[in-house]
């Protein structure tokens, strides 16, 4: 497994627990998993970065994934494949720093190592529908952040 592709599963990881297990907080199951995978400082920070970055906006990924790909209902999507999704989707929609691309490779990998054997297909499929709407998309997340943070100051 590549570098990155090994934090984004350390990433999957935390988030699929904290999904699950609400009563579990992302930050000690985070420390737990980089105890059992070894990773440099960098790719500890960009697993960080991708955890800290899709829990605020879970919401809000999970309502544009129902709104651009409605015929997968998310409450009928697998919780490890709804996770790849918000992860992979984070990281071109919002995070902007991962071509879409690699980020619907990287989602097919995860999806491959964790997921159903129609999990791969599925993953790309759905990726490939929000890719099409990326920038309106992105413009959404933008709009709600800065809205929530005006309310917050």
């Amino acid at each position: 497994m590549k570098p990155r592709t090994r934090a984004r599963s350390i990433a999957l990881q935390v988030l699929y627990e904290t999904d699950i297990a609400d009563s579990h907080l992302p930050g000690d199951v985070l420390k737990t998993r980089l105890e059992d995978t070894l990773l440099s400082d960098d790719l500890a920070e960009f697993a960080r970065k991708i955890i800290f970055g899709v829990l605020p906006l879970r919401q809000d990924l999970d309502q544009l994934i129902s709104k651009y790909a409605p015929e997968w209902p998310l409450d009928q999507i697998a919780a490890i494949d709804r996770n790849i999704l918000r992860i992979a989707f984070w990281e071109f929609a919002v995070s902007r720093e991962t071509p879409v691309k690699v980020a619907i490779n990287e989602a097919v990998e995860l999806a491959k190592s964790y997921g159903s054997d129609s999990a791969p297909r599925f993953i790309n499929g759905v990726l490939g529908t929000l890719a099409d709407h990326e920038n309106e998309i992105h413009q959404i997340i933008k709009n709600r952040i800065n809205h929530e943070a005006k309310l917050e100051s």
